[in-house]
């Protein structure tokens, strides 16, 4: 499961990653509004963690703009503790949920499995494309009993195609979306992930193929 932690107390930051990353997420810290609103626009995440009160947008302004885009990605706010003023107005605003601050990891981490737990009901934890599986659970890639664990980025990668079937993704996007906004990766390791990905469907007998248009993208298709 990828989070994106947006806090600009940068020791509080840390020690909540660590404690997330420890639990077997994935995370992308950031310690701004318009950092986190960029970062949550141009990245796939299960859940976002907003604190309220950040410089150059607030955590209400960026729940805000995400909504009025679109955005269902569950969101759970951090407030300051004796500002109930913040906690009606994010959940007016779309919140899922809110945490006072100071927190106890605990709670927090009881929180956000809640905040997920809900969001399955909407996103199913194996996705499927014609007789391809993927256990977002496990990073397992399946056909029939055939079976690979995917490392990491190659799971992302494949997760980024199935949850967007159909939908022609550029170079640039999946590098975004898979290796992060801030990324120094170059734009070749995407074809190599590609590569990685094509030799395993291949090799598990999928009748999905992750197709090429010129000066367009990739996307994930069902082959006869």
């Amino acid at each position: 499961m990828k989070l994106l932690y947006a806090e600009d107390e940068k020791s509080l930051s840390e020690a909540v990653v660590d404690v997330l990353e420890y639990n077997k997420f994935s995370v992308d810290a950031v310690y701004d509004g318009m950092d986190a609103l960029d970062y949550a626009q141009s990245g796939h995440y299960d859940g976002i963690i907003l604190d309220v009160m950040m410089p150059r947008l607030s955590g209400l302004e960026v729940l805000e703009r995400l909504r009025a885009a679109g955005s269902k990605t569950p969101i759970l706010l951090l407030t300051a503790k004796s500002e109930i003023e913040d906690r009606i107005a994010g959940l007016d605003l779309g919140a899922d949920d809110y945490l006072p601050k100071p927190f106890a990891m605990g709670e927090l981490l009881a929180r956000i499995r809640a905040m997920l737990r809900r969001r399955a009901e909407f996103t199913p934890d194996v996705l499927t494309l014609g007789n391809l599986s993927l256990d977002r659970q496990s990073y397992t890639l399946s056909v029939g009993d055939n079976r690979m664990i995917l490392p990491k980025l190659e799971f992302q990668l494949m997760e980024l195609f199935l949850l967007n079937r159909g939908i022609y993704l550029s170079t640039e996007d999946i590098l975004v979306k898979v290796w992060g906004y801030d990324t120094d990766t170059e734009i070749g390791v995407v074809w190599v992930y590609i590569s990685y990905l094509r030799k395993k469907l291949t090799a598990l007998g999928a009748n999905v193929a992750i197709q090429a248009k010129r000066n367009i993208g990739y996307t994930l298709t069902e082959v006869p």
